[in-house]
């Protein structure tokens, strides 16, 4: 095998699984993996091979990486630096930055925002520092690229005391967002349209409005929880009917509903993946795939207005980038913004979508999240 040098580790811890990738100095990816169910019925992808092992936590299935990276030529020699998805920086932590423990500490302080997901991020950076002590770590957060929205858009009208504990809007798949702007104007071939909304559907989905590079207004709020039909989260609820859920399920059930038990989930009767949502014939079926275009579109009109106008849109995410059908049936019906989808490009998920005779130009756009903390990662150290 042979020996690989000056390259990044990116790695993104969730609940149960952690993701990784190498990229070497021109920020090219080398191999990526997930050790996956962690706890459960595990097992570690690594490049085109799979292998199914117990993986008792998050340490094991780090360590169990680091040896497999090893295995293909990427040993700890080989890394100048390594790199972590943070979900949740809250308003302090709003730029990617390096991993000292004054930053370790205020990360702590958000984990009441993200207690899903920062203990996780938490865990793999305090791990790595443990396995590879030498090795510099830097952070990058989900929520930094919406620290640009107004205040009116980030505050929650409710009182100031309730705000300064951190109950406010915060936007999220910032990393996506940011590889986007970053992107598009490579997959154009034209400068970054002023005017841009952005589609970031997966099983977790949102919408941002980008307006000359930066975001302005987005769906999520205060959780990813927050805005469109997504897998399993429910999107938009009534505060009120929130409040109903706890009375009667009490308030770790009324959790575990919304965010686990709807969404296309709950609308389909037991479907979260679009893919399989396209090939059931089902009436249910139909109506989650039309739900969750209706409410990407109703929110699309809410983040036109904050641009005050539209001169692009562009797809990101699983869904984004490989569901042709949920693509045109949100196109389809931007007609009154002057979008004129090309059904062939479409078919095809041509990088462009839109016709000759479209105001509004419109792509796909690979998500390139790993890569965008490589950038990140790689900024820093030549400071």
């Amino acid at each position: 095998m042979t020996k690989q040098t000056d390259q990044i580790l990116v790695l993104n811890a969730g609940s149960s699984s952690i993701k990784f990738a190498i990229f070497d100095a021109e920020l090219v990816e080398k191999i990526s993996g997930i050790a996956e169910d962690i706890g459960g019925s595990s097992c570690l992808r690594i490049g085109d091979k799979k292998k199914e092992q117990p993986i008792l936590d998050h340490k094991s299935a780090l360590s169990m990486i680091l040896k497999a990276l090893e295995t293909e030529g990427f040993g700890f020699d080989s890394l100048t630096a390594a790199g972590h998805r943070v979900v949740h920086g809250g308003s302090a932590l709003t730029a990617p930055m390096r991993a000292s423990p004054d930053v370790i500490a205020e990360i702590e302080t958000c984990t009441p925002l993200a207690p899903l997901h920062n203990p996780h991020n938490l865990a793999a950076i305090r791990n790595l520092a443990e396995l590879v002590p030498e090795l510099p770590q830097f952070v990058c957060f989900d929520t930094a690229f919406h620290a640009t929205n107004p205040k009116v858009a980030t505050r929650y009208a409710i009182p100031r005391l309730q705000e300064t504990r951190g109950i406010r809007r915060y936007g999220f798949h910032g990393l996506s967002y940011a590889a986007l702007v970053q992107s598009l104007p490579k997959v154009s071939g034209q400068s970054l349209p002023s005017r841009l909304l952005a589609f970031h559907l997966g099983n977790g989905a949102s919408l941002c409005a980008i307006h000359n590079g930066e975001s302005v207004a987005t769906t999520m709020g205060y959780s990813p929880l927050d805005g469109l039909t997504m897998g399993t989260r429910s999107g938009g609820i009534d505060a009120n009917a929130v409040l109903r859920l706890v009375e009667e399920n009490g308030l770790e059930r009324t959790k575990a509903i919304l965010n686990h038990e709807s969404g296309l989930l709950g609308l389909s009767g037991g479907k979260s993946d679009m893919r399989r949502l396209m090939v059931d014939p089902s009436a249910d079926s139909a109506f989650a795939i039309d739900h969750f275009c209706y409410w990407s579109l109703r929110h699309a009109g809410s983040l036109i207005a904050a641009m005050g106008g539209l001169d692009a849109i562009a797809f990101t995410g699983g869904i984004g980038e490989n569901a042709v059908a949920v693509r045109m049936g949100i196109l389809r019906e931007m007609n009154w913004a002057g979008v004129r989808l090309d059904p062939d490009a479409n078919h095809r998920s041509s990088a462009r979508l839109h016709s000759d005779t479209s105001r509004v130009s419109v792509w796909i756009v690979p998500a390139q999240e790993e890569r965008q903390i490589a950038q990140s990662v790689q900024n820093l150290r030549s400071r």
